[in-house]
């Protein structure tokens, strides 16, 4: 099979997803790849392959991301991403399934990856401070653990994770 040429453009506001972008750049042969940029730099004719790195807004892509995804015609997308919320597969394919719905229909999905992804600080000092006010509606002390769990993400975990999912489509 002839190998296709590709190009990574990814979006990343806390660095999460930029770390994903570098590890698919690190495993892919580099004579092969057009571009490999931030999402915001984009003024040219893209590869068939595009691997597509996003951080997560509202339960979507970010709307940079999405007006990208928009304009994509007859490319092979794979799509990697981040959530500060999660560990849940559940929620992660909720997610994959709303930028999916970003990308016309002449597109071709040929792999997903999401992974949690670490939050700026002043999520947690704003869930500290509805803990102070008894906000009793929502259950404050899970955010707080969840935030602190996805300090240490993307973990080498995620990133090996990542990795052979992009060799298994790779190896296709």
């Amino acid at each position: 099979m002839k190998r296709e040429r590709y190009s990574i453009i990814y979006s990343s506001k806390t660095g999460n997803t930029k770390k994903l972008a570098e590890t698919i750049y690190k495993i892919l042969p580099r004579n092969e790849c057009d571009y490999y940029c931030a999402a915001d730099k984009i003024d040219y004719e893209l590869s068939d392959v595009i691997y597509i790195g996003f951080w997560t807004e509202k339960g979507d892509a970010d709307s940079l991301t999405i007006e990208f995804l928009k304009q994509l015609k007859n490319k092979k997308i794979f799509l990697f991403g981040t959530a500060g919320y999660g560990e849940s597969e559940k929620y992660f394919e909720g997610i994959i399934n709303n930028v999916k719905k970003n990308i016309d229909s002449s597109n071709t999905i040929i792999g997903t990856f999401m992974c949690q992804g670490k939050m700026p600080l002043s999520v947690r000092e704003r869930y500290e401070k509805m803990r102070e006010q008894n906000n009793i509606s929502l259950n404050i002390d899970k955010l707080i653990a969840n935030f602190d769990k996805a300090l240490s993400h993307p973990n080498t975990d995620d990133l090996k994770t990542l990795e052979q999912i992009v060799i298994l489509y790779e190896e296709k």
